[in-house]
């Protein structure tokens, strides 16, 4: 393990990892990764790189947040979409005015 400064000056420990150990157990590693662990990979004890988590885009922090904070939940698959069919009033349902839009 090495420390690093970042610029907010809270104490980071960065786990180091050799490319033989990433290879033979790289889902174990990346999953960490998934879970914010930041890695530094090392090639006979020289450090070649990080792997480090994804950082969220703006427009999607604040699902994210909701599902942290348990108000929502998401299981990485897509939506499954509504059980019931919605209707507009007049009778038609949401599908029939997108049909019908389309031409």
């Amino acid at each position: 393990m090495r420390e690093a400064m970042p610029s907010c000056r809270k104490r980071v420990v960065m786990e180091t990892v050799g490319i033989r150990e990433l290879k033979a157990r790289l889902s174990h590693h990346l999953q960490r990764v998934r879970d914010g662990a930041t890695l530094v990979v090392t090639d006979r004890g020289r450090e070649v790189a990080t792997l480090a988590p994804v950082q969220a885009k703006a427009e999607t922090d604040w699902a994210w947040r909701m599902v942290r904070e348990g108000r929502a939940h998401w299981n990485g698959g897509k939506p499954s979409g509504s059980l019931t069919r919605v209707r507009l009033k007049g009778g038609a349902t949401v599908s029939d005015a997108v049909l019908e839009d389309r031409g």
